[in-house]
Protein backbone atom coordinates (compact mmCIF):
# COMPACT_ATOMS: atom_id res chain seq x y z
CA UNK A 1 0.00 0.00 0.00
CA UNK A 2 1.09 3.57 -0.58
CA UNK A 3 2.50 5.58 2.32
CA UNK A 4 3.06 2.52 4.55
CA UNK A 5 6.50 2.40 6.18
CA UNK A 6 8.50 -0.81 5.90
CA UNK A 7 11.96 -1.51 7.27
CA UNK A 8 15.22 -2.14 5.41
CA UNK A 9 14.06 -1.38 1.89
CA UNK A 10 16.31 -0.44 -1.01
CA UNK A 11 15.03 2.62 -2.84
CA UNK A 12 15.00 2.11 -6.62
CA UNK A 13 14.09 5.25 -8.56
CA UNK A 14 13.35 4.17 -12.13
CA UNK A 15 13.30 7.37 -14.16
CA UNK A 16 12.98 8.13 -17.84
CA UNK A 17 16.69 8.79 -18.29
CA UNK A 18 18.39 6.96 -15.42
CA UNK A 19 17.98 4.41 -12.65
CA UNK A 20 19.04 5.49 -9.17
CA UNK A 21 19.58 3.14 -6.24
CA UNK A 22 20.06 3.91 -2.53
CA UNK A 23 20.30 1.63 0.48
CA UNK A 24 20.69 3.04 4.00
CA UNK A 25 21.60 1.33 7.24
CA UNK A 26 20.75 2.50 10.77
CA UNK A 27 23.68 4.21 12.52
CA UNK A 28 24.26 5.52 16.03
CA UNK A 29 22.10 8.25 17.49
CA UNK A 30 19.14 7.65 15.21
CA UNK A 31 21.15 8.55 12.13
CA UNK A 32 21.68 6.59 8.94
CA UNK A 33 24.74 5.55 6.97
CA UNK A 34 25.02 5.02 3.24
CA UNK A 35 25.42 1.35 2.35
CA UNK A 36 24.90 1.58 -1.41
CA UNK A 37 24.32 4.37 -3.92
CA UNK A 38 24.32 3.90 -7.68
CA UNK A 39 23.34 5.72 -10.84
CA UNK A 40 22.96 4.17 -14.30
CA UNK A 41 21.94 5.93 -17.52
CA UNK A 42 18.88 4.48 -19.26
CA UNK A 43 18.26 4.61 -23.01
CA UNK A 44 15.44 7.06 -23.86
CA UNK A 45 13.37 4.40 -25.61
CA UNK A 46 13.11 2.22 -22.48
CA UNK A 47 10.64 4.47 -20.64
CA UNK A 48 8.64 7.07 -22.55
CA UNK A 49 6.56 9.64 -20.64
CA UNK A 50 6.52 7.40 -17.59
CA UNK A 51 5.36 4.31 -19.49
CA UNK A 52 7.69 1.30 -19.48
CA UNK A 53 8.17 0.48 -23.16
CA UNK A 54 11.01 -2.04 -22.86
CA UNK A 55 11.02 -3.74 -19.47
CA UNK A 56 13.79 -6.16 -20.46
CA UNK A 57 16.12 -3.21 -21.16
CA UNK A 58 15.21 -1.58 -17.83
CA UNK A 59 15.81 -4.85 -15.99
CA UNK A 60 19.15 -5.36 -17.75
CA UNK A 61 20.42 -1.92 -16.67
CA UNK A 62 19.05 -2.31 -13.14
CA UNK A 63 20.56 -5.80 -12.79
CA UNK A 64 23.96 -4.51 -13.84
CA UNK A 65 23.64 -1.70 -11.28
CA UNK A 66 22.77 -4.15 -8.49
CA UNK A 67 25.72 -6.36 -9.39
CA UNK A 68 28.13 -3.43 -9.51
CA UNK A 69 26.92 -2.28 -6.10
CA UNK A 70 26.86 -5.76 -4.57
CA UNK A 71 23.34 -5.30 -3.22
CA UNK A 72 22.16 -8.37 -1.33
CA UNK A 73 18.96 -7.04 0.24
CA UNK A 74 15.80 -8.50 -1.26
CA UNK A 75 13.22 -5.90 -0.15
CA UNK A 76 12.86 -3.05 -2.65
CA UNK A 77 10.66 -0.03 -3.15
CA UNK A 78 9.74 2.09 -6.18
CA UNK A 79 8.12 5.49 -6.54
CA UNK A 80 5.59 6.87 -9.01
CA UNK A 81 4.46 10.24 -10.33
CA UNK A 82 2.70 11.80 -13.28
CA UNK A 83 -0.74 11.18 -14.73
CA UNK A 84 -1.03 7.73 -13.17
CA UNK A 85 -0.99 9.20 -9.64
CA UNK A 86 -3.55 11.41 -7.91
CA UNK A 87 -3.27 13.14 -4.52
CA UNK A 88 -6.22 14.87 -2.90
CA UNK A 89 -6.91 16.41 0.49
CA UNK A 90 -10.60 16.12 1.32
CA UNK A 91 -12.91 17.10 4.17
CA UNK A 92 -15.55 14.57 5.19
CA UNK A 93 -17.89 14.11 8.16
CA UNK A 94 -16.06 12.89 11.26
CA UNK A 95 -16.34 9.15 11.83
CA UNK A 96 -14.54 6.36 13.71
CA UNK A 97 -11.47 4.83 12.05
CA UNK A 98 -13.23 1.51 11.45
CA UNK A 99 -16.11 3.23 9.69
CA UNK A 100 -13.71 5.32 7.60
CA UNK A 101 -11.85 2.20 6.48
CA UNK A 102 -15.12 0.75 5.21
CA UNK A 103 -16.35 3.89 3.45
CA UNK A 104 -13.10 5.41 2.13
CA UNK A 105 -13.44 3.98 -1.37
CA UNK A 106 -16.89 5.49 -1.76
CA UNK A 107 -15.63 8.83 -0.42
CA UNK A 108 -12.57 8.72 -2.67
CA UNK A 109 -14.58 7.94 -5.79
CA UNK A 110 -16.11 11.42 -5.67
CA UNK A 111 -12.75 13.18 -5.77
CA UNK A 112 -10.39 11.06 -7.87
CA UNK A 113 -10.06 11.21 -11.68
CA UNK A 114 -9.81 7.41 -12.01
CA UNK A 115 -12.23 4.52 -11.96
CA UNK A 116 -12.02 3.23 -8.39
CA UNK A 117 -11.60 -0.32 -9.73
CA UNK A 118 -8.47 0.66 -11.64
CA UNK A 119 -6.47 2.02 -8.71
CA UNK A 120 -4.73 1.13 -5.49
CA UNK A 121 -5.76 3.59 -2.79
CA UNK A 122 -4.23 4.65 0.49
CA UNK A 123 -5.18 7.39 2.91
CA UNK A 124 -4.10 9.17 6.07
CA UNK A 125 -6.17 11.20 8.53
CA UNK A 126 -4.54 14.62 8.88
CA UNK A 127 -6.76 16.04 11.60
CA UNK A 128 -10.17 17.53 12.18
CA UNK A 129 -12.72 18.35 14.85
CA UNK A 130 -15.97 16.92 16.20
CA UNK A 131 -17.78 17.65 12.94
CA UNK A 132 -15.30 17.07 10.11
CA UNK A 133 -12.01 15.35 9.40
CA UNK A 134 -9.31 16.07 6.85
CA UNK A 135 -8.10 13.04 4.93
CA UNK A 136 -5.23 12.74 2.48
CA UNK A 137 -5.99 10.41 -0.42
CA UNK A 138 -3.24 8.90 -2.56
CA UNK A 139 -4.17 6.77 -5.56
CA UNK A 140 -2.11 5.12 -8.27
CA UNK A 141 -3.27 3.15 -11.29
CA UNK A 142 -2.88 -0.59 -10.89
CA UNK A 143 -1.34 -1.10 -14.33
CA UNK A 144 1.40 1.47 -13.66
CA UNK A 145 2.11 -0.08 -10.26
CA UNK A 146 2.34 -3.49 -11.92
CA UNK A 147 4.82 -2.16 -14.52
CA UNK A 148 7.23 -0.88 -11.89
CA UNK A 149 6.84 -3.59 -9.28
CA UNK A 150 7.25 -6.08 -12.12
CA UNK A 151 10.73 -4.69 -12.78
CA UNK A 152 11.68 -5.48 -9.18
CA UNK A 153 10.26 -8.97 -9.45
CA UNK A 154 12.24 -9.61 -12.64
CA UNK A 155 15.36 -8.62 -10.71
CA UNK A 156 14.63 -11.49 -8.31
CA UNK A 157 13.74 -9.02 -5.56
CA UNK A 158 10.55 -8.36 -3.58
CA UNK A 159 8.54 -5.16 -4.16
CA UNK A 160 7.69 -4.12 -0.61
CA UNK A 161 6.89 -0.44 -1.04
CA UNK A 162 5.23 1.78 -3.63
CA UNK A 163 5.84 5.43 -2.81
CA UNK A 164 4.93 8.73 -4.47
CA UNK A 165 7.70 11.03 -5.73
CA UNK A 166 6.52 14.22 -3.98
CA UNK A 167 6.40 12.49 -0.58
CA UNK A 168 9.71 10.68 -1.04
CA UNK A 169 11.21 14.07 -1.94
CA UNK A 170 9.74 15.60 1.22
CA UNK A 171 11.08 12.77 3.34
CA UNK A 172 14.60 13.29 2.01
CA UNK A 173 14.38 17.03 2.60
CA UNK A 174 13.04 16.84 6.15
CA UNK A 175 15.64 14.33 7.28
CA UNK A 176 18.49 16.43 5.91
CA UNK A 177 17.21 19.97 6.52
CA UNK A 178 14.55 19.62 9.21
CA UNK A 179 10.90 20.67 9.13
CA UNK A 180 10.85 24.46 8.82
CA UNK A 181 7.84 25.52 10.87
CA UNK A 182 8.22 29.24 10.17
CA UNK A 183 8.59 29.23 6.37
CA UNK A 184 6.88 28.29 3.13
CA UNK A 185 9.21 26.02 1.15
CA UNK A 186 8.83 24.63 -2.37
CA UNK A 187 10.56 21.34 -3.14
CA UNK A 188 11.08 20.96 -6.89
CA UNK A 189 12.38 17.72 -8.39
CA UNK A 190 13.28 18.18 -12.07
CA UNK A 191 13.41 14.82 -13.81
CA UNK A 192 13.78 14.05 -17.48
CA UNK A 193 10.04 14.11 -18.20
CA UNK A 194 8.25 15.29 -15.05
CA UNK A 195 8.83 18.13 -12.60
CA UNK A 196 7.46 17.26 -9.13
CA UNK A 197 6.43 20.14 -6.85
CA UNK A 198 5.67 19.79 -3.14
CA UNK A 199 5.02 22.97 -1.14
CA UNK A 200 5.48 22.84 2.62
CA UNK A 201 3.94 25.49 4.86
CA UNK A 202 4.91 25.62 8.52
CA UNK A 203 6.25 22.08 8.39
CA UNK A 204 3.27 20.48 6.62
CA UNK A 205 2.78 19.53 2.99
CA UNK A 206 -0.08 21.67 1.62
CA UNK A 207 0.23 21.51 -2.19
CA UNK A 208 1.40 18.96 -4.74
CA UNK A 209 1.66 18.99 -8.50
CA UNK A 210 3.44 17.06 -11.25
CA UNK A 211 4.28 19.23 -14.27
CA UNK A 212 5.04 17.66 -17.65
CA UNK A 213 8.30 19.53 -18.18
CA UNK A 214 11.81 18.34 -17.50
CA UNK A 215 15.37 17.82 -18.63
CA UNK A 216 14.34 16.33 -21.98
CA UNK A 217 13.35 19.87 -23.04
CA UNK A 218 16.99 20.96 -22.67
CA UNK A 219 18.27 17.97 -24.62
CA UNK A 220 15.79 18.48 -27.44
CA UNK A 221 16.55 22.21 -27.67
CA UNK A 222 20.29 21.57 -27.87
CA UNK A 223 19.76 18.91 -30.55
CA UNK A 224 17.57 21.26 -32.55
CA UNK A 225 19.53 24.50 -32.18
CA UNK A 226 23.05 23.08 -32.44
CA UNK A 227 22.30 20.18 -34.81
CA UNK A 228 23.67 17.49 -32.47
CA UNK A 229 22.76 13.90 -31.73
CA UNK A 230 20.93 13.10 -28.49
CA UNK A 231 24.11 11.67 -26.97
CA UNK A 232 26.06 14.81 -27.87
CA UNK A 233 23.28 17.02 -26.54
CA UNK A 234 23.28 15.17 -23.21
CA UNK A 235 27.05 15.70 -22.96
CA UNK A 236 26.71 19.42 -23.70
CA UNK A 237 23.90 19.76 -21.17
CA UNK A 238 26.15 18.48 -18.41
CA UNK A 239 28.92 20.94 -19.24
CA UNK A 240 31.09 19.12 -21.76
CA UNK A 241 32.65 21.28 -24.45
CA UNK A 242 31.81 19.92 -27.89
CA UNK A 243 33.12 21.02 -31.27
CA UNK A 244 33.07 24.68 -32.20
CA UNK A 245 30.07 25.60 -30.06
CA UNK A 246 31.05 28.38 -27.68
CA UNK A 247 29.94 28.43 -24.04
CA UNK A 248 27.91 31.55 -24.83
CA UNK A 249 26.00 29.77 -27.61
CA UNK A 250 25.26 26.79 -25.39
CA UNK A 251 24.22 29.00 -22.46
CA UNK A 252 21.80 30.92 -24.70
CA UNK A 253 20.04 27.65 -25.59
CA UNK A 254 19.96 26.51 -21.96
CA UNK A 255 18.65 29.88 -20.79
CA UNK A 256 15.81 29.75 -23.29
CA UNK A 257 14.58 26.44 -21.88
CA UNK A 258 15.16 27.60 -18.31
CA UNK A 259 12.92 30.60 -19.00
CA UNK A 260 10.15 28.22 -20.05
CA UNK A 261 10.73 26.03 -17.00
CA UNK A 262 10.65 29.07 -14.71
CA UNK A 263 7.40 30.21 -16.32
CA UNK A 264 5.79 26.81 -15.69
CA UNK A 265 6.93 26.82 -12.08
CA UNK A 266 5.77 30.40 -11.62
CA UNK A 267 2.29 29.51 -12.91
CA UNK A 268 2.11 26.60 -10.49
CA UNK A 269 3.15 28.73 -7.52
CA UNK A 270 0.66 31.44 -8.52
CA UNK A 271 -2.06 28.78 -8.59
CA UNK A 272 -0.98 27.72 -5.09
CA UNK A 273 -1.43 31.33 -3.93
CA UNK A 274 -4.96 31.52 -5.36
CA UNK A 275 -6.01 28.27 -3.71
CA UNK A 276 -4.48 28.88 -0.28
CA UNK A 277 -4.03 31.58 2.34
CA UNK A 278 -0.34 32.00 1.47
CA UNK A 279 1.13 34.68 -0.80
CA UNK A 280 4.87 34.04 -0.62
CA UNK A 281 7.30 31.15 -1.04
CA UNK A 282 10.37 31.82 1.08
CA UNK A 283 12.73 29.13 -0.17
CA UNK A 284 12.97 26.74 -3.12
CA UNK A 285 15.04 23.57 -2.97
CA UNK A 286 15.90 21.92 -6.29
CA UNK A 287 16.51 18.22 -6.85
CA UNK A 288 16.53 15.84 -9.80
CA UNK A 289 19.01 15.09 -12.53
CA UNK A 290 18.25 18.30 -14.43
CA UNK A 291 18.36 20.80 -11.57
CA UNK A 292 22.06 21.59 -12.01
CA UNK A 293 21.69 23.15 -15.46
CA UNK A 294 23.97 26.17 -15.62
CA UNK A 295 22.32 29.40 -14.40
CA UNK A 296 18.94 27.76 -13.62
CA UNK A 297 19.09 28.47 -9.89
CA UNK A 298 19.98 32.12 -10.44
CA UNK A 299 17.19 32.53 -12.98
CA UNK A 300 14.60 31.01 -10.63
CA UNK A 301 15.80 33.21 -7.77
CA UNK A 302 15.42 36.35 -9.85
CA UNK A 303 12.05 35.41 -11.34
CA UNK A 304 10.38 33.96 -8.24
CA UNK A 305 11.93 36.21 -5.61
CA UNK A 306 12.89 33.37 -3.28
CA UNK A 307 16.08 31.82 -1.98
CA UNK A 308 17.03 28.93 -4.30
CA UNK A 309 19.32 26.08 -3.29
CA UNK A 310 20.19 22.69 -4.78
CA UNK A 311 19.24 19.97 -2.30
CA UNK A 312 21.87 17.58 -0.99
CA UNK A 313 19.98 14.41 0.07
CA UNK A 314 23.17 13.03 1.68
CA UNK A 315 23.75 16.10 3.84
CA UNK A 316 22.99 14.35 7.17
CA UNK A 317 23.78 10.79 6.06
CA UNK A 318 27.08 9.24 7.14
CA UNK A 319 29.34 7.76 4.47
CA UNK A 320 32.95 6.90 3.81
CA UNK A 321 34.85 9.02 1.28
CA UNK A 322 36.71 5.92 0.16
CA UNK A 323 33.44 4.12 -0.66
CA UNK A 324 31.62 7.17 -2.04
CA UNK A 325 34.04 9.74 -3.50
CA UNK A 326 32.83 13.31 -2.86
CA UNK A 327 33.19 14.18 -6.55
CA UNK A 328 30.78 11.38 -7.49
CA UNK A 329 28.30 12.31 -4.77
CA UNK A 330 28.39 16.01 -5.67
CA UNK A 331 27.64 15.17 -9.28
CA UNK A 332 24.84 12.70 -8.67
CA UNK A 333 23.41 13.69 -5.27
CA UNK A 334 20.51 15.87 -6.50
CA UNK A 335 19.30 13.05 -8.76
CA UNK A 336 19.28 10.63 -5.82
CA UNK A 337 16.75 12.53 -3.67
CA UNK A 338 13.75 10.34 -4.48
CA UNK A 339 15.70 7.13 -3.86
CA UNK A 340 17.04 8.52 -0.56
CA UNK A 341 13.53 9.49 0.48
CA UNK A 342 12.24 5.98 -0.17
CA UNK A 343 15.05 4.44 1.84
CA UNK A 344 14.44 6.79 4.76
CA UNK A 345 10.73 6.10 4.70
CA UNK A 346 11.44 2.40 4.63
CA UNK A 347 13.75 2.29 7.62
CA UNK A 348 12.11 4.99 9.70
CA UNK A 349 9.16 4.79 12.04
Amino acid sequence: MLLRKKKQIVGLDVGSSAIKLVELKPAKGGRYSLAHAGHAVLSPEAIVEGTVMDSSLVVEVAQRLLQEQGVRSTAFGVSLSGLSVAIRKISIPAMPEAELAESIQWEAEQYLPFDINDINLDYAVLGGDAETMEVLLVAAKKDRIADYTGIISQLGKEPKLVDVDVFALQNAFEYNYGAATDKVIALVNIGAHIMNVNILAHGQSVFWRDIVFGGNAYTEAIQRELNLTREQAEAVKTGEQLGDHTPQTILAVLNGVSEDLAAELEKTIEFFYTTSSFDKVDEIYLAGGSCQVLNLDAMLKERLGAKVEVMNPFREIEYSDSDFPPEWLNRHAPAMAIAVGMSLRAVGE
